[in-house]
């Protein structure tokens, strides 16, 4: 990031058009939207940038076959019409990935086809892909792992696939380089107002240093996710919550488990959901389960029920199935959805997975539900909204065909592919001190020179910053993440100019964390 997380501390001073609280997709997505227009920007995270749901994710930009299915038409074209803007704005850290349904019916490879072809469709000139027609030797040529017990053929068709979390880091390098400022933790504990009951800024504690700030600023957005209704409670000590959270849980495995570079749909699972097996940085993600909450936290814990649910249903459609010894990595998110009115709570089918933007009486503006391939929209819409409530002089959207940070046609092999255009920065620092060039572990092509160059340039504080979001190591293979974590703290340390004490600190901070991603 051009801006150091010292330099964005020092610019706090300053009055500020808009302010957006929370650093997730749709944080990030706004502060991008607002500076690029014009307007100054800043934007507070509590944690680190992509920590809870928007690093979680089933790693799919798409629009949504099952939203299709419910008869959410709209959500679904104009969830389309994002997954193109993604790949030409982001196609460093998107791409086109190609899914394979199997059918066991001949009634269900039609209905499936039907609809795929409908999902084709809607995605109008952003077609990615044509959907057609598998016999049942090109679905086993494809999904070698797949049972063929009763295999009828099966439907191939293209959606999208990225890196959520370096998508987040890259939105908010392209924020900062629009002229936004951006910060990570930084805890907002007060909603400023004036004598009129108007929101008209913030407080809030930088937790690197425990010193607190109040800004003001014309606008204020709550886009804290699974935690809107904190700040709504700040802001009116009387707020009923909007938000009904839904963990999804996902386990990694072994790419031997699936075989090809195809991904494994599976459209009706034993209780109506929808389950993936994508291949994702060398390895194949599994999931996702949809279950509902009445508590969030930041952490959320995988539960046994959804392990289960998703060993047992890949044990239904592939030989030689992941086991629990098999599973490098399970990690669990959660989704903001907006609560019900009325009718089934438990229910997460019914909730609506479109987004909300509310004003409150006093002028706060919250956004809230939504999914990762819609943030551009979204933070359009907010934005839109933000300059009608506070009269700030119009300025049109400018984010439809602007490039983010790290745009690159070119591409790279394994993991540097989602550098895009830092790839060259970050080896010529390897070039220049050979100590870099050292692997971070022996079984991944990670080097030390992307520690320095995640310290320096994307504000990264901690060791779970790195090792969770800035390389997806801890979600690849959570026990080799640990066995790196020394090496990594001491480069860390060394760039931040922390004491030896913060390296033991950190390393057990990421002990603990890591116990969340094991089986045991």
């Amino acid at each position: 990031m051009k801006q150091t997380r010292n330099e964005a501390v020092n610019s706090i001073n300053a009055a500020w058009d808009i302010a957006v609280i929370g650093g997730g997709a749709t944080g990030v997505g706004i502060a991008v939207d607002a500076a690029s227009r014009g307007y100054k920007t800043i934007l507070i995270e509590k944690y680190d940038f992509a920590k809870g749901t928007s690093s979680k994710s089933t790693k799919l930009v798409h629009g949504g076959v099952r939203y299709l299915a419910n008869g959410d038409i709209k959500l679904v074209q104009s969830a389309l019409k994002e997954r193109g803007l993604i790949f030409q704005n982001a196609p460093h850290v998107s791409f086109v990935q190609s899914f394979v349904i199997p059918s066991y019916s001949l009634f269900g490879k039609l209905k499936f086809l039907i609809g795929l072809k409908a999902y084709d469709w809607l995605a109008g000139k952003l077609r990615i892909g044509k959907s057609t027609l598998l016999s049942k030797k090109e679905v086993i040529e494809k999904l070698p792992k797949i049972k063929t017990k009763g295999l009828q053929g099966g439907i191939q068709y293209y959606d999208g696939q990225f890196d959520d979390a370096r998508l987040a880091i890259n939105l908010a390098q392209t924020a900062i380089e629009h002229g936004a400022t951006v910060l990570n933790y930084a805890e907002v504990v007060s909603i400023e107002k004036d004598r009129n009951n108007k929101v008209n800024g913030l407080t809030f504690i930088d937790r690197e240093t425990n010193q607190s700030h109040t800004i003001r600023a014309r606008s204020v957005i709550n886009a804290t996710g699974i935690f809107v209704d904190d700040i709504l409670k700040l802001d009116t000590s009387t707020h009923k919550n909007l938000v009904r959270p839904s963990q999804g849980t996902h386990i990694v495995i072994d790419k031997k488990f699936l075989g090809n570079e195809d991904a494994l749909m599976i459209p009706e699972t034993s209780d109506g959901r929808v389950l993936f097996g994508v291949p994702w940085h060398g390895k194949v993600l599994l999931g996702t389960t949809d279950t509902p909450l009445n508590e969030h936290q930041i952490e959320p814990t995988p539960m046994e029920q959804e392990i289960e649910f998703i060993l047992n249903t890949a044990d239904q459609y592939l030989e030689n199935a992941p086991k629990r010894e098999d599973v490098l990595s399970v990690f669990a998110g959660l989704r903001p959805l907006a609560a019900p009115t009325n009718g089934d709570a438990n229910n997460t089918k019914e909730i609506s997975r479109d987004h909300k933007l509310i004003t409150s009486s006093t002028g706060l503006i919250t956004i809230t539900g939504g999914k990762w391939t819609t943030y551009r929209k979204m933070a359009e819409e907010t934005v839109d909204l933000a300059i009608k409530s506070t009269g700030l002089p119009f300025k049109a959207c400018q984010t439809e065909h602007l490039h983010i940070h790290g745009y690159s046609t070119e591409k790279h092999g394994g993991h540097w592919q989602v550098y895009g255009s830092d790839v060259d920065s970050i080896k010529q620092l390897a070039e220049q001190n050979p100590e870099l060039k050292e692997k971070l572990h022996e079984k991944f092509d990670f080097i030390a020179a992307e520690v320095v160059w995640a310290c320096q340039q994307e504000m990264a504080l901690k060791l779970e910053d790195f090792l969770a979001r800035r390389i997806r190591f801890l979600l690849l293979d959570a026990q080799a993440s640990l066995e790196a974590a020394p090496k990594v703290a001491e480069i860390m340390a060394q760039q931040l100019n922390k004491p030896e004490e913060w390296i033991r600190y950190e390393i057990n901070n990421y002990k603990t964390l890591v116990n969340n991603y094991l089986l045991s």
